[in-house]
């Protein structure tokens, strides 16, 4: 059963993108994005950054450290080590994450959409050293689909918002002409996969998570 869960999985995300690169990569191509929505993308997008991320996921980190040595009780330190690994499985799943993004946007080569008239949606120019030919996929929506699918794992009681949240701030970088939709999709599966594998390997350990029908779930969680 999870491994019918993950192949399903993996064959609507490759289908996905493939659906998007050829009936949506175009029209967005060759359109222009209307004024108001590019506005919209410009004040949403730089909230999928991944600078400010990993400042708190360390701030979480180092601070559940911190307290560990201060903290006497029990309970306490037990809250101080959950929000210490809370910021360790956000540091590691979204650095992580980015770091490959990065990786294979390079070695992917794909030209981005304000060059869709000198290149169409087809062009690659792997290792160009150019950013305008590392479109694929988004190294923002990687961020946005790590982040999101993290907290998905960590308080699944309010996954639909997570996942709204990261459809409309992956969708921003189309909002901004930096991406195809394809690029953005390929981006959002690439960092909630990320997170999901690293959850796998924290429940082996009995960190964060349990496994559950051979999938993660959260352990009794530090309360707000």
């Amino acid at each position: 059963m999870p491994q019918l869960r993950w192949q399903t999985c993996l064959f609507i995300t490759c289908n996905a993108v493939l659906l998007s690169m050829l009936l949506l990569d175009g029209p967005v191509g060759a359109g222009q994005v209307p004024p108001v929505i590019r506005r919209l993308g410009r004040i949403l997008t730089d909230f999928g950054t991944s600078g400010w991320i990993i400042i708190v996921s360390a701030f979480l980190f180092f601070e559940g450290l911190a307290a560990l040595r201060i903290v006497k009780s029990l309970r306490t330190r037990i809250q101080a080590l959950q929000m210490c690994w809370i910021g360790a499985y956000l540091l590691i799943s979204i650095a992580l994450s980015g770091i490959l993004a990065n990786i294979l946007k390079r070695a992917i080569g794909r030209a981005r959409p304000q060059h869709f008239d000198d290149y169409g949606i087809f062009s690659f120019s792997p290792f160009s050293g150019h950013a305008a030919f590392e479109s694929f996929p988004s190294g923002h929506a990687t961020t946005i689909g790590a982040f999101f699918a993290a907290l998905s794992l960590l308080f699944p009681r309010y996954r639909v918002v997570f996942l709204a949240c990261a459809l409309w701030l992956g969708m921003t970088r189309v909002m901004v002409s930096a991406h195809y939709p394809s690029d953005v999709i390929a981006g959002l599966a690439l960092g909630s996969w990320f997170s999901l594998m690293i959850a796998i390997v924290f429940s082996r350990y009995g960190i964060l998570f349990r496994v559950a029908d051979g999938w993660p779930v959260p352990k009794r969680m530090l309360r707000a």
